[in-house]
């Protein structure tokens, strides 16, 4: 039997040796009843559908679906979710007060090679019973994800798990860009880029389309492998997001660069088939 005292440190042991964080050791977050975890559900599907529906529009849609609900609950969903309407105008993610937030550095900046930029985000993983977080580090040119943390709370640390994970396997970027939400203005997370000496940049005025690649990443990934697993624990969707990244990474050829694979992208190999 464990002592208490060792407890914390063994279960702190088994989250590095699987590779999750301690929070998501715990397993899905529990606080939504059925009903909720269903609207959830539509709404995230809605979602990647139509983008650049807010509260009201959904609120709509789930009732054309049968559903009786109000706008009051339906937008505290979406916000848990982190999920807020695409449009032309200031991104809604609301920063911390107390974070500085970066200039945008990619103005009239042609991305043409690896490692010149990489980007960050965090989306709504839904499960049988609960839900969990996703954050993926991603490069810009390539696309390939250069790594991933899963989390049933919106916290920084699975962030900077991701982040220094990445940095560790893949080196550093000249410019690193992410929207505006706490956990990429935490002074934590920042920190971490600077003290490497990469710039840190983050989505402005205008600069909704910014996160279209890795919006992308999500609406795959949740197609092709999320949807189609009623994942019961954190561990059977990890191992499902783990099996799919793999294949998107070294697999799945990508139309933007003439059907290469990320990887080949990233590491300059492989060689473009073409069709007769």
């Amino acid at each position: 039997m464990i002592e208490p005292k060792h407890a914390g440190v063994t279960i702190l042991r088994q989250c590095q040796l699987v590779g999750i964080s301690r929070s998501a050791y715990y397993g899905p977050t529990k606080g939504e009843n059925v009903l909720n975890l269903s609207l959830m559900r539509l709404i995230d599907e809605q979602f990647l559908e139509t983008p650049w529906y807010g509260s009201r529009q959904m609120v709509r849609h789930l009732r054309r679906q049968g559903y009786t609900v109000g706008r009051k609950r339906v937008r505290r969903l979406m916000a848990s979710m982190c999920l807020a309407a695409i449009y032309q105008r200031p991104r809604t993610t609301i920063p911390h007060p107390e974070h500085k937030i970066w200039p945008y550095l990619l103005r009239d900046t042609m991305i043409d090679q690896p490692d010149q930029v990489w980007c960050a985000d965090i989306t709504y993983i839904p499960m049988r019973r609960g839900f969990l977080y996703l954050v993926a580090i991603m490069d810009w040119w390539s696309r390939r994800v250069l790594s991933w943390r899963l989390s049933n709370t919106m916290d920084v640390d699975f962030c900077i798990e991701a982040l220094e994970d990445a940095m560790a396997k893949f080196g550093k970027p000249a410019i690193f860009n992410t929207d505006q939400g706490s956990q990429f203005t935490s002074p934590r997370f920042t920190a971490v880029l600077t003290g490497a000496g990469v710039k840190v940049s983050m989505d402005g005025r205008g600069r909704w389309m910014d996160n279209v690649f890795i919006e992308r990443l999500w609406r795959s990934l949740k197609y092709e492998c999320i949807y189609l697993h009623a994942f019961e624990t954190g561990s059977e969707t990890r191992a499902g997001i783990s099996k799919w990244m793999t294949y998107y990474n070294v697999e799945r050829p990508h139309s933007t660069h003439g059907g290469k694979t990320p990887a080949e992208v990233h590491e300059g190999t492989g060689i473009i088939k073409l069709a007769a």
